[in-house]
């Protein structure tokens, strides 16, 4: 038996990744893995009905399985169509009825990270460094809110270049104190534009962090998080997120 005849009875017993491993031998063994009967067999494998058919459903069998054998772990996401330059975000913060902190911050102010001061805790530090991204705000001057008051959070973005405006977070309500990590933590689900009917269900989340100046029942506030973990740990995922917002 010829050396071909001896590959052709095993190429179809192998596995897609051995197979395609053996196309890199040389010349002659990838002509002959590459012969389609082989890529058949595997797709019969994953996909039995791609094979009922007299034609494959794509240009080859080898290219179906090519494209589709596993899910890609990490898909690359095209370059946003915003950036942060374009972008204002308007933060007003209430306790009770009384108007605690109002700004207009600029993006690039939001994505430029924040400093701690002296006497944050570890938890907090870690936090803050963590890889995913997240904007933060330092709060000059600091504000203090008695534990006993309802906070507030509301949260508009606007696009310079366009001059519309979007809402992260409509009046939600800081319902939990994190002592251990020193944080109150407060969050709404994203408004989508309508072409987006199947993007649902993703939160903002807004974190206020403050130092352990040893009052129980008050919370000294030093800076402001605002973050997409439910769906977006990167800069580039989080313009994009926001570009998926229902713009006015």
């Amino acid at each position: 038996m010829r050396w071909e005849e001896i590959l052709k009875v095993i190429f179809p017993l192998l596995e897609g990744v051995d197979l395609a491993s053996c196309m890199l031998v040389c010349k002659q063994w990838r002509d002959i893995a590459r012969d389609d009967f082989f890529w058949k067999c595997l797709c019969a494998k994953k996909w039995p009905s791609t094979c009922k058919n007299p034609d494959p459903p794509t240009n080859t069998y080898y290219k179906l399985y090519q494209n589709f054998y596993k899910r890609p772990n990490n898909r690359r996401l095209l370059p946003p169509r915003l950036s942060f330059d374009d972008l204002e975000f308007f933060i007003d913060i209430w306790s009770e009825d009384r108007l605690i902190f109002s700004e207009v911050v600029a993006g690039q102010v939001l994505q430029s990270g924040m400093k701690p001061p002296p006497g944050t805790s570890n938890v907090i530090n870690y936090h803050l460094e963590a890889p995913e991204f997240k904007m933060t705000l330092p709060v000059q001057p600091r504000f203090s809110i008695p534990i006993s008051h309802t906070v507030s959070v509301s949260v508009l973005v606007g696009r310079k270049d366009s001059n519309k405006v979007a809402r992260i977070v409509n009046k939600s309500v800081f319902d939990y104190i994190d002592r251990t990590s020193y944080r109150t933590l407060a969050f709404d689900y994203l408004d989508f534009s309508p072409l987006y009917p199947f993007v649902s269900g993703i939160r903002a989340w807004i974190s206020l962090l403050f130092l352990d100046d040893g009052n129980d029942g008050i919370i000294d506030v030093f800076g402001i998080v605002m973050d997409f973990c439910d769906a977006a740990n990167t800069k580039d995922e989080v313009l994009w997120l926001l570009d998926l917002l229902d713009w006015k």
